[in-house]
């Protein structure tokens, strides 16, 4: 069973936009989601309780202060939201849990430095070098320098540039509703969608 996690040691990264967002596209699939939050502020558990019930259904998973649930029988696909700061016993057993991690990154320098620091830890962590692990940009305008730059650092490291995601209202208009990109009418949401093609086929991946 796919286990994603998002995960970056800094605050406002992007991390609940993608984990609620994965967890509507693997729902838009027919794959049976459970999607857990491990945040104290709870953000994608908020948007899964605004979720409408004609959407494809996903579940919630409980990710408690001292343990990960296992997901019940029957669920094929799992996605978990991380706090900032994630680190110690709490970031092992999570990070034990996934296949896959996805690590948001925005265009400023102590994003970029946090996310280098981030990804040294997890380097350096032999129990977690099986680990699959994509980077995506966020909140990104390629019109500007920074986003020339948060590429070029983004490149240069040993795991694979997914997407990069543009600035828009519409991530902000998707979570007050509980909904994803998948949940749209695809003329409202094409530029988008393309943006997400390199995150969706990567998690999908074997």
């Amino acid at each position: 069973m796919p286990v994603l996690v998002v995960a970056n040691p800094k605050g406002g990264a992007g991390k609940s936009t993608l984990a609620t967002q994965m967890a509507g596209y693997w729902a838009s699939q027919g794959h049976k989601v459970m999607l857990g939050d491990a945040d104290r502020q709870q953000s994608s558990r908020l948007w899964l309780s605004l979720r409408g019930p004609e959407l494809p259904p996903i579940a919630g998973w409980k990710v408690g202060p001292d343990a990960v649930a296992r997901p019940p029988h029957g669920t094929t696909h799992a996605v978990i939201d991380t706090p900032a700061g994630l680190h110690g016993k709490r970031f092992d057993e999570i990070l034990r849990a996934a296949d896959r991690l996805l690590v948001p990154v925005q265009a400023s320098v102590f994003d970029i430095y946090a996310a280098q620091e981030f990804l040294d830890r997890i380097a350096g962590e032999r129990k977690l070098q099986g680990l699959r692990i994509g980077l995506v940009g966020m909140r990104v305008d390629e019109r500007t320098r920074a986003a020339e730059q948060l590429r070029e650092f983004l490149q240069r490291l040993p795991h694979p540039l997914l997407g990069m995601l543009r600035p828009t209202t519409n991530y902000a208009h998707m979570a007050a509703h509980g909904l994803t990109l998948w949940d749209l009418r695809a003329a409202h949401a094409e530029r988008d969608l393309q943006q997400w093609q390199g995150i969706t086929a990567w998690a999908d991946a074997d």
